[in-house]
């Protein structure tokens, strides 16, 4: 009979559905984990909410087979070290989204209409209904910052109070954020133009500071920003500094440096802040805890491992041709502009066709930046279909092609121009990912891995030249260069690996002393 224990405060779901399937429930949510799994080493299966599954926990439990995050995100588990020890990690994803998006209206609502600071003057026997004029929700222009399972939902709920909903997500498609409500605009004309703007973005460099002087700069004065996303998307100094400008900003969060005790950095910023209560709620606990007992279920009498998280790449695979495939998404949504994307092919030769399933993940990791990582493939195709892509994983059409290739053909939302429709192949040679063609440049055979400048121009004399000239000025030494022509086009795309990256700066630099039709860095 294996044993669960179930360190923390989780619906009693999880062990009622565990226990009538034959399995030995522990569950405390008192005692420290550490005492517990030191009480319990014979436990197979350890269900977590935002305990810390460290390594000296999991070999604590020298029969522990699967580690289930009772939640979304599993930051908390060191899945790398559970790997090591063949311990399967699961999620539960999309349990707690509609507590996020109903948690966002409430705080709406309290700071419009004051209700904490009223309740708090009321009940102290003072009478300060003047100064507690409100504003009301309804026919309000709501700005989406993310429209993810939350943004959706958020849009979905917020329908009875008649808005103007717009929205902002780079790789969501156009058509997609209008099926569900929403006009999809910049990201800088939300914060012009909305009343209330609440932010459903991941974590992460890339949206550090997202919110930063110049955006709230421009919100209108007595406009809303909600932050139940992370904690570090808003710039909390600059928006200190705006508000000290005299620019009036309602600021509510529930986002913090560490769920914890202690003093809390947004206290000086925030007219609202609550202690990360957006997945607190009863049926979103009733939901992961019911999950969790399912896929533990379904993972020993099933052997269903389709929500595990930290799978093995599967014999015969090789663990590169997955960071291939990432590069390639990557390259080809850079190439691409950036754009939303609306469909993407992906064709498999050789030994790989069979593995198909396994690229999604990484796929997805390399189109949408922003979505979630270390999803299981069956997950990643979901997640792909809800951000509008069409995606189909191919074999070659003709022949029975023997090279471990990989093509990728992505096309873009505003896709008019061949440009726009982006076609990537790359191989794995001696072990390193290569990038063989992209578009009608081939013939590169580029090794991917480091910091790389790519630059498209119309075929010319002199071109390399001046921007090896700008790199040189700039102490960037160049480790390899090909330029490869698109006779039909006239075109040269000039691919350059360099000893440190190419910044944002430089790279403008480059593409206007050149005229280029392109140009971007990258960095593996």
């Amino acid at each position: 009979m294996k044993k669960v224990l179930i360190p923390t405060k989780l619906d009693t779901v999880a062990a009622k559905t565990l226990v009538a399937a034959g399995y030995t429930v522990v569950q405390d949510a008192e005692t420290p984990i550490d005492a517990q799994v030191a009480a319990n080493p014979d436990a197979t299966v350890l269900i977590v909410r935002s305990e810390k599954v460290t390594p000296e926990v999991i070999d604590a439990l020298p029969k522990l087979k699967a580690v289930i995050r009772a939640g979304a995100g599993f930051d908390n588990i060191d899945i790398a070290y559970a790997r090591k020890k063949n311990v399967d990690v699961m999620n539960t994803p999309g349990a707690n989204a509609n507590g996020v998006a109903e948690e966002v209206v409430a705080m709406i609502l309290a700071c419009y209409r004051h209700l904490v600071p009223a309740d708090t003057t009321t009940r102290a026997g003072l009478w300060e209904k003047k100064k507690y004029m409100g504003r009301e929700l309804t026919k309000k222009t709501v700005g989406i910052v993310g429209l993810g399972n939350i943004g959706r939902l958020l849009a979905k709920r917020l329908q009875g109070f008649e808005p103007t909903l717009i929205g902002y997500d780079h790789f969501l498609a156009k058509q997609r954020a209008i099926n569900i409500g929403v006009t999809p605009v910049p990201l800088e004309q939300i914060f012009e133009e909305a009343d209330i703007i609440s932010l459903h973005v991941p974590g992460g460099a890339s949206t550090q500071n997202l919110v930063s002087h110049e955006l709230l700069g421009k919100m209108k004065d007595g406009a809303m920003l909600i932050n139940c996303s992370r904690y570090g998307v808003v710039d909390e100094a600059a928006l200190a500094e705006v508000r000290a400008s005299g620019k009036k900003i309602l600021y509510a969060t529930d986002v913090h440096p560490k769920d914890a005790a202690g003093d809390k950095p947004s206290a000086a910023v925030a007219d609202l802040i609550l202690p990360h209560l957006g997945a607190n709620t009863k049926e979103a606990n009733f939901n992961a805890a019911k999950r969790a007992a399912e896929e533990t279920i379904a993972y020993f009498d099933n052997g269903d491992t389709s929500c595990v998280v930290n799978a093995e790449v599967p014999l015969g695979l090789n663990p590169m041709q997955l960071q291939l495939a990432k590069m390639l998404a990557t390259l080809a949504r850079l190439v691409g502009g950036n754009k939303a994307i609306r469909r993407a092919d992906c064709t498999f030769s050789g030994s790989l066709r069979s593995f198909r399933k396994w690229f999604t993940p990484k796929l997805l990791e390399g189109l949408l930046p922003h979505a979630e990582k270390g999803l299981p493939p069956p997950m990643a195709e979901v997640s792909i279909r809800e951000h509008g892509i069409v995606y189909q994983a191919k074999e070659p059409l003709a022949g029975n092609v023997e090279e471990d290739s990989i093509v990728l053909d992505v096309m873009t939302e505003a896709a008019a121009s061949k440009h726009e429709t982006v076609s990537v192949c790359g191989i794995v040679a001696e072990n390193t990912p290569i990038i063989s063609s992209i578009n009608g440049f081939k013939g590169l055979y580029f090794d991917l891995r480091g910091h790389l400048l790519f630059v498209r121009y119309a075929d010319r004399p002199g071109v390399l030249a001046r921007i090896t000239a700008v790199l040189g000025d700039a102490e960037i030494n160049i480790e390899n260069i090909t330029a490869p022509i698109d006779h039909e086009a006239g075109e040269t795309l000039a691919v350059i690996k360099t000893n440190k990256p190419v910044t944002e700066a430089q790279v403008s630099a480059v593409a206007t002393l050149v005229n280029a039709l392109a140009a971007f860095s990258v960095s593996f």
